[in-house]
């Protein structure tokens, strides 16, 4: 028979991992493959990094959408149906749609976004 103290360590280091991998969001994303759609599709004429140019920063709009049920979605949303945007200097245009249909680059494009 296990005494209470023999099996505590053993429950913890299967438990822990477990609610990890539930409470943390994925970061698996291929940076390399994200920052080329993002160039490839000139979105670096209106975003950056860190700071707003034409548009917002990622930063911004990671900061803006923590936390918000079915972000991904929204944002993959965003970037290809070409919705009227309002930029920073208050002039409105349509939102470039993203080259792509591939479901796993949109995907992770928004999880590199979502991560800056």
């Amino acid at each position: 028979m296990l005494n209470r103290a023999s099996v505590s360590p053993v429950l913890v280091s299967l438990l822990v991992p477990a609610l990890m991998a539930f409470a943390t969001p994925s970061l698996a994303f291929d940076e390399d493959a994200a920052k080329s759609l993002f160039k490839k599709n000139d979105c670096t004429k209106c975003h950056a990094p860190a700071k707003s140019k034409k548009g917002p920063s990622l930063k911004k709009i990671a900061e803006e959408n923590k936390g918000k049920a079915d972000v991904e979605a929204k944002l993959i949303k965003h970037m290809t149906t070409s919705p009227k945007v309002k930029l920073d200097d208050g002039t409105e245009e349509e939102h470039k749609i993203i080259d792509t249909k591939d479901k796993a680059e949109l995907k992770n494009l928004v999880q590199w976004i979502l991560a800056q």
